[in-house]
């Protein structure tokens, strides 16, 4: 569904395996590719080929994640945002603004569709001629929908070791985002408890 776009943006930021943060959108060939991977979410807003990655639109994306990671760090609160950025995250006001700002500057007119054998869908027609404003406008749409939606009262920031991403809970007792971050929690958990029974020295 469209409205996963702002989860997709904003796991561009993320663990890069080896203790650190990686960056999907660091580059322009790299914000390219990660365009490129979200074309079914994408379709119908910007054709492939038609959109020239570049400078400007690379920060436009940059921005607009910094807007979705700040509100998703309202969504979890209290509980602790993302590590990764949570010391320079934009006022929950702020990002708000931006985001309504992105999606505003492309009109657009639901068309409805409705074949013979099927159900009636809706589409969204642009009025605006510039792919670049176009695929802006949808992923501030996309974080919009999201955020109002079912999904983003699941949202949750992943606590496992090291663990970067924001999810969106799936059932009852899901605490990490994955069954591998679960493993390394648990790990940890077992670790310190060994610790605190050794009076914090290495178990030999």
């Amino acid at each position: 569904m469209e409205r996963w776009l702002a989860l997709e943006l904003a796991s561009t930021i993320r663990h890069d395996g080896d203790g650190g943060v990686a960056d999907d959108l660091a580059t322009v060939r790299e914000t390219a590719h990660w365009i490129q991977e979200q074309g079914d979410l994408l379709a119908g807003h910007v054709e492939a080929g038609e959109l020239a990655v570049n400078e400007d639109l690379r920060l436009g994306i940059v921005e607009l994640r910094q807007a979705v990671r700040a509100l998703f760090a309202r969504v979890v609160s209290p509980a602790p945002p993302s590590p990764a950025d949570a010391h320079r995250l934009m006022t929950a006001d702020q990002a708000a603004a931006h985001l309504n700002t992105a999606a505003a500057r492309e009109p657009v007119s639901p068309q409805i569709n409705w074949p013979v054998e099927g159900v009636p869908t809706v589409r969204l027609l642009s009025a605006e001629n510039d792919p670049s404003v176009r695929l802006l406008a949808a992923l501030a749409r996309a974080a919009i929908a999201f955020l109002t939606g079912p999904q983003g009262a699941q949202l949750r920031s992943c606590t496992a070791p090291r663990c970067v991403r924001y999810f969106v809970k799936s059932h009852g007792r899901q605490e990490w985002c994955k069954p591998s971050c679960g493993n390394r929690a648990r790990a940890a958990r077992h670790y310190r408890r060994k610790r605190s029974a050794t009076g914090g020295r290495s178990p030999a």
